[in-house]
């Protein structure tokens, strides 16, 4: 084994898709690409809400719209967005519509004022359950209050950043369910 930087050690912790968020605050959209989030509560042990934790800057657009309104929406881009979802996170809600410069459609959303993403495989609608942990670690607790997805999109494949400007796309799935015994309400 050889030692790692700790300031890398999160990238074999990668924990799902990189994703898009949405905002929307006084009069205008913005999109953010971000990976640094995580499932806290799936709600399907109990009927609880799902509960999603995100750590979002004070230095992002997207952190004064979430503070402001505490609504957003989670959409998920698939592998043929790679391109664009990269380029959203290189320019700043400051200065650019992100739905116009990168050719993606708003669609209003049933409980929140943030867009749906037309071309995302799946939106999900947040509101911000507890924001206590902001202040220390801008960390927000989402909770999704409606979830969407469109199943007539052909591509379906992901992609997961590896924290160096690469990224690894979804392959091949497996079935394992025979084996989850312990957890059979998953599946």
């Amino acid at each position: 084994m050889n030692e790692l930087s700790l300031s890398k050690a999160y990238r074999f912790l990668e924990p799902g898709p990189v994703v898009l968020m949405t905002t929307a605050y006084k009069g205008s959209t913005n999109i953010m690409t971000m990976s640094y989030y995580m499932i806290i509560q799936d709600g399907s042990e109990d009927g609880s809400v799902p509960l999603i934790g995100c750590s979002i800057g004070p230095w992002d657009h997207s952190f004064t719209a979430l503070c402001a309104t505490g609504e957003c929406v989670i959409a998920v881009p698939t592998v043929d967005l790679a391109s664009k979802v990269v380029e959203i996170g290189n320019c700043s809600g400051d200065d650019v519509d992100k739905f116009d410069a990168f050719g993606l459609t708003p669609v209003s959303a049933e409980k929140v004022k943030s867009p749906l993403v037309a071309e995302c495989l799946a939106n999900l609608e947040c509101r911000v359950s507890d924001n206590s942990l902001v202040d220390k670690y801008n960390l927000f607790i989402l909770e999704v209050v409606k979830a969407w997805t469109d199943p007539e999109r052909k591509e379906r494949r992901m992609i997961h950043h590896n924290g160096d400007g690469t990224f690894v796309v979804d392959g091949r799935t497996i079935n394992l369910k025979k084996k989850m015994v312990k957890w059979p309400t998953y599946l």
